[in-house]
C-alpha cells in the first residue's frame, strides 16, 4: 500500500564555526548521525521507488535502487517494473554511469536472484560500488542472505537495517521497506496472500440504507482512490449478497495497466444469470463455492467462461490459502458485513480501509461493514495499529493494520535441523520440481523470465524478444493479413514486461479470435518448445540448471492453467514442465555423444 510516512530533510552541511571548539569526538558523533541520517533518506527513497510499478502491474516483489556518490549526491535510480523486468540495481547503475564508482547503493530489499545470473549483485559490482545498504533481508527462505553474503564476498561493505545499523531514524527507514513490501512479507509468513478490507461508510456506521441502496455513500474522489487499491491487488473479492445488491464491476477503470482478477465468494451459488461480472471484456471472475452447490447453474457459468472453484468446506482461511497457492500476493475485499466478519474471525483481514462521508443515514436494519464477530465487552474490540488519518474529499479515510507486519527474518529450521527433528524427511531425495512464479526457487523455469531469446521470422532474419512469453503471444497472430494482427504483434514485442506482453495477446484472443491464426492449436507447443530451447541454449546458467534436475519431474505448478501447468490437483497436462523435461533429456544426450 502506499506509504504514509512524511519525507524526511536533513541538513549535513559544514560545521557551524560556533562549534569549531567542540572535541574530536562531538566531531565523530556528528558525522555518524550525519551518515545515518543520509543512509535513512536514500533508503527511503528506494522504498518510494520499489512502489512507482503499483497499479500498473501485478503484485511483485517491489526492488527500488539509490546510488549515492560518496559526498552523498543521489547519482542514479531505478526500479523492477514487473516480475521478469530487468533489476533495480542494473538500471540505477546504468543511470549512475562512472558516478557510482566508490558511491553507495540503497536497497529497500536485499536482491532476489531467482535466475542464477547475480544480475543484480554484478551490476554493482561491475558498477565499482564500494558500500550497499540494504533495508531489509529477502524474506523468502530460498533467497535470504543470498546477495548478501554474494557482495560480502566481493569485497563491499554491506549494511543492513536494524542489524548493522540502528537508531530512530534507521528504525523509520526499515518501516518503510516493511510496507512497501508488506504483501510479500505476510505471504511469506503466513501462507495466505497479504488482504485488506476496504468499506466506506457514514458517519453513523451504515454502508447502505436499511432499503439496499448504497449509491453513493462516499466521493468521487474516494471512489477513485478505490480504483487505485484494486490496481495494486491480484484480486478483488464480493460475496453473494454484493452482487445480488449491487452488481458490481470490480474494474480498476484506469484506462491501461494492471487490471485485477474478479472473486465471488458464495457457499450457496444463489447468483443471478445476468451480471456484470459474467461480462469478460476486461478481465476474468472466478466464483469459489461449497462443492456440490448448484451443479445446473455451476455448468451455465462456466458455459459464459467463468471458473468455479469447489471446496470442501467453504470459508475465508481455505480460500486465501488456495490463492496462495495460484501465487497471489495481495487481495482486496470488498464485501459486506457478514463475509468482512468471517474474514476478521478467521484472521486472514490484514489491513483495513475504511471511508467515512460526512453524511447520516440512520435505520434501525440498515446494515453495517462488520457483522458479528461474538464479542460482548469493548475490551475485546480489535485495536488497529500504525493507523493513519487522511482527508480525501469530503471524506476521512481511516486505516491501520489489524495485524503487524511479521518479522521480516522468522526462524525457519536450516534442512540439517529438520532432519534431526524428523529423519524421515530427506528433502535430498525429492523427485517433483515445482516451479510458477519467476522468484520461486526455480523460478529461471518460467516462460516469464527476464531472458531475452533472438528467434528467426518468416524471411529468416533474427529478431530480439525480450521473454519466451513476448515471442509465444506473438505467434499467435503472426502471417494473419490483418493490419491489426500486424499491430497486435508489434505492440507484444515492444511490451515492457512478459505481464503486459501476456495481457495484449491473450486480449486480443478473448476479444478477437478471428486474429489468431488457423494452425495455432496445432503450433503452440511447437512454438514453445522452439522458444525455450533458445533460451535453455544461449545462456550457459540456465542450461546447468535444467541439467542439474536430471531425475526430477519438472511441474509447472499453475493451479489454473491445466494445459501448461499442473492444476490444482494434478490435473493439469502440465506442457511447460513436459517440454522442459524432453529438453532436459535433449541436452543431456548431447552431453553424452559429445563426451
Amino acid at each position: 500500500m502506499a506509504l504514509s510516512s512524511p519525507p524526511m530533510r536533513v541538513s549535513c552541511g559544514p560545521t557551524p564555526a560556533a562549534a569549531t571548539t567542540r572535541s574530536n569526538n562531538n566531531n565523530k558523533n556528528n558525522n555518524f548521525l550525519c551518515s545515518h541520517a543520509l543512509d535513512a533518506v536514500h533508503i527511503r527513497r528506494a522504498a518510494e521507488l520499489a512502489d512507482k510499478s503499483a497499479g500498473f502491474t501485478s503484485p511483485h516483489p517491489n526492488f527500488g535502487c539509490v546510488i549515492a556518490t560518496q559526498s552523498g549526491k543521489v547519482a542514479g535510480e531505478g526500479f523492477l517494473y514487473a516480475q521478469g523486468t530487468r533489476p533495480a540495481e542494473v538500471l540505477a547503475a546504468e543511470a549512475a554511469g562512472n558516478f557510482s564508482r566508490r558511491g553507495t547503493a540503497y536497497l529497500n530489499m536485499e536482491p532476489g536472484d531467482c535466475h542464477g545470473d547475480h544480475a543484480a549483485v554484478s551490476a554493482l559490482v561491475q558498477a565499482g560500488i564500494e558500500r550497499v545498504v540494504i533495508g531489509l533481508r529477502h524474506p523468502l527462505q530460498h533467497l535470504r542472505g543470498n546477495s548478501i553474503r554474494a557482495l560480502r564476498s566481493e569485497g563491499l561493505q554491506v549494511h543492513v537495517l536494524g542489524e548493522d545499523l540502528n537508531g530512530k531514524l534507521i528504525e523509520e527507514a526499515r518501516k518503510s521497506c516493511l510496507l512497501v513490501n508488506a504483501p510479500l512479507i505476510c505471504r511469506a509468513a503466513s501462507r495466505v496472500p497479504f488482504s485488506v478490507l476496504k468499506y466506506a461508510m457514514t458517519l453513523d456506521g451504515k454502508i447502505a440504507a436499511s432499503s439496499g441502496h448504497a449509491s453513493w455513500i462516499s466521493s468521487r474522489t474516494s471512489r477513485n482512490r478505490v480504483f487505485e487499491l484494486r490496481g495494486r491487488s491480484d484480486a478483488v473479492i464480493v460475496g453473494g449478497n454484493t452482487v445480488r445488491r449491487d452488481n458490481p464491476r470490480l474494474t480498476a477503470r484506469h484506462g491501461g495497466g494492471h487490471m485485477p482478477m474478479r472473486i465471488v465468494m458464495s457457499q450457496t451459488l444463489d447468483l443471478p444469470e445476468e451480471a456484470n461480472l459474467w461480462d469478460f471484456s476486461d478481465v476474468s471472475t472466478i466464483v469459489v463455492t461449497q462443492r456440490g452447490a448448484r451443479k445446473r447453474f455451476q455448468k451455465f457459468l462456466a458455459s459464459k467462461g467463468v471458473e468455479v472453484v469447489e471446496f470442501d468446506i467453504l470459508n475465508p482461511r481455505e480460500v486465501m490459502e488456495y490463492f496462495h497457492d495460484r501465487g497471489y500476493l495481495s487481495v482486496l475485499w470488498e464485501c459486506g458485513g457478514t463475509l468482512a466478519a468471517a474474514a476478521i474471525s478467521s484472521g486472514v483481514i490484514h489491513k483495513v480501509f475504511a471511508f467515512v462521508a460526512p453524511k447520516i443515514i440512520g435505520g434501525k436494519n440498515a446494515p453495517t461493514p462488520v457483522g458479528e464477530l461474538g464479542m460482548v465487552e469493548m475490551s475485546q474490540a480489535l485495536d488497529l495499529i500504525d493507523v493513519c488519518y487522511e482527508q480525501v474529499g469530503p471524506d476521512m479515510l481511516i486505516s491501520g493494520f489489524l495485524q503487524p507486519i511479521p518479522d521480516a527474518t522468522p526462524v525457519i529450521p536450516s534442512v540439517d535441523e529438520t532432519y534431526e527433528i524428523d529423519p524421515t524427511v530427506t528433502p535430498y531425495e525429492s523427485r517433483i520440481i515445482f516451479f510458477y512464479k519467476t522468484w520461486d526457487p526455480y523460478g529461471a523455469f518460467s516462460n516469464f523470465s527476464p531472458h531475452a531469446i533472438k528467434m528467426p521470422d518468416a524471411s529468416g532474419d533474427y529478431a530480439t524478444w525480450l521473454s519466451v512469453e513476448h515471442y509465444y503471444q506473438a505467434q499467435k497472430f503472426v502471417g494473419v493479413d490483418d493490419p491489426v494482427a500486424r499491430d497486435g504483434v508489434e505492440n507484444i514485442k515492444s511490451a515492457k514486461s512478459p505481464e503486459e506482453a501476456a495481457r495484449i495477446g491473450r486480449s486480443m484472443q478473448r476479444q478477437q479470435p478471428d486474429l489468431v491464426r488457423s494452425d495455432w492449436e496445432s503450433v503452440k507447443i511447437e512454438v514453445m518448445y522452439r522458444a525455450l530451447k533458445c533460451k535453455f541454449s544461449i545462456y550457459p546458467h540456465l542450461n546447468s540448471m535444467l541439467l542439474s534436475t536430471a531425475g526430477s519431474v519438472l511441474v509447472e505448478a499453475s493451479p489454473h492453467d491445466l494445459f501448461w501447468g499442473g492444476g490444482r490437483d494434478g490435473e493439469g497436462l502440465n506442457y511447460l514442465g513436459r517440454l522442459l523435461m524432453q529438453l532436459r533429456s535433449e541436452f543431456l544426450g548431447e552431453s553424452h555423444t559429445s563426451s
